[in-house]
Formats: structure tokens, sequence, C-alpha cells
């Protein structure tokens, strides 16, 4: 059971991070100064998100791991963040349908692992589950404005749609330490919340003006057990440089 509830704790961790550290390429580059802030915060909210996780996850391994250790010195393979949250950031329509994407996933996920037989993903799921609120509020807000607005700013929407949604079925594919997470009652059974996900796309979609892609189209996997994109491995050597240069050092 502490090997599948480590895995676990560490999926839940590696997606926040990455996809915080993928949100924190737009500080200072947003397309107005508001919405730059706004951007910034979700990533220090999701980074936040996965020090709890990693935090608790070095609790349980043992041996001097840290959350620096788990976050700094392991390669691409060991990382079992979602794809989806990996991927360029594109332009805005892409990161922020990006964000819609997970956040509407991740808020269901919380929703759920809040009754976790582990009190302490209970707790971590508990706290967050008010940031994603927020999170979730703001990106469908963005894919509203974008989709029912200009014929620019629908048309990059439209191409984002185009280029993520093959990266949204993994959300709900369970890897094994998932399977068995659930079986022993502290994870939550991924596969079921498909179907309210996407139930809250087709809502904010219908008042974008969006069409809905095929729920049965073919979906791209891995992230999970190891397999990744190119990306990940370009972010951790961006992400890892300092710690990696100077084993141990400390702010």
């Amino acid at each position: 059971m502490k090997k599948d509830l480590i895995s676990y704790t560490i999926h839940l961790a590696d997606s926040a991070l990455i996809l915080g550290h993928r949100n924190s390429e737009w500080c200072g580059h947003g397309p107005v100064l508001e919405q730059d802030i706004a951007i910034t915060n979700i990533s220090l909210d999701l980074i936040g998100q996965a020090r709890n996780f990693y935090q608790y996850a070095a609790q349980l391994t043992g041996n001097n791991t840290t959350e620096d250790t788990l976050a700094y010195l392991r390669d691409a393979r060991e990382f079992k963040n979602c794809l989806l949250t990996e991927l360029p950031n594109g332009d805005w329509a892409v990161t922020v349908l990006r964000q819609f994407f997970f956040s509407a996933y991740q808020y269901l996920l919380y929703q759920q692992l809040q009754h976790s037989s582990d009190t302490q993903l209970a707790a971590i799921a508990e706290k967050s589950l008010k940031e994603v609120t927020y999170h979730l509020r703001w990106s469908s807000e963005w894919v509203i404005r974008l989709g029912d607005g200009t014929s620019e700013s629908r048309q990059r929407i439209l191409n984002a749609i185009e280029d993520l949604w093959m990266f949204t079925g993994e959300l709900f594919k369970p890897a094994d330490y998932e399977i068995e997470a659930t079986a022993k009652g502290f994870g939550v059974n991924a596969e079921l919340l498909k179907n309210d996900w996407l139930q809250n796309i087709k809502a904010i979609f219908e008042e974008a003006t969006l069409p809905v892609p095929d729920e049965n189209a073919w979906m791209q996997t891995g992230g999970k057990t190891g397999s990744h994109t190119e990306h990940l491995g370009f972010i951790l050597a961006d992400m890892q440089f300092l710690q990696r240069t100077y084993p141990g050092c400390e702010w």
C-alpha cells in the first residue's frame, strides 16, 4: 500500500508542479498587467500544491528524501505528470484552454479526494480546492471571451482545441497506482470523473459558441507512467539546472 500511496502522491505533485512551471513562463509576458498577475498567481498556487504533495511523499519515502530531491533530482522517465501539463504554452488561447481543461479535471478530483481515507491527502485536497475553484472560473471566462469574441480570437481558440484535445483523455485513463489507490480507498477513480468533466466542458463551450470535439477520438497517453513528450526534458533542464550544478545549495 505504501508504494502505491507514494506513487499516487507524486503523480498529483508532478502534474501540479509541471503546469505551475509552464504557467510561470508567462511572468512578465502576459497580454495585460492584470492577466500577467493572474497567471503568475495561478502558477504559485499550483507550485504550492505540488510542495504539499511532495512533502508528504518525502515523509512517506524516508531515506533523507525531501521535496527538493523529488522535484529537482529525478529524470523525465521518473515523472508521472499528465502530458497535458507539459505541453508548450503556445499563444494565450493555448495557455488558458490548457488551464481550463486541467482545472475542470482538478476541481472534480479534489472534490472527491477530500473524502480520501488518507487524512493528509484529504487535507491537501480541501485546501487546494479553494484555489482550483478560482483557476476554473478564471480560465472558463477566458475560453468564453475568446470563443465568442473576434474572428481572430475565435480562430485561435479553435486551433488550441485542435492541438490540446487529444491530450485530455489521459486524465481519465488510470495508471496502475491510481487503480490501486482507488481500490484501497485513498485515491479517486479518475474514470468516474469523465462524464461530469465533459458536461462542464460542453457547458462552457456552448456559451463560447465553440464546437465540442469527439469524446471518442484517439487520445495520447503515457505521461502517468513516465513516457513523455520531448518537451518535459527541456522543462526539467531549465527547472533543475541550479540544483544539479550546485548540489545541495540552499537560499
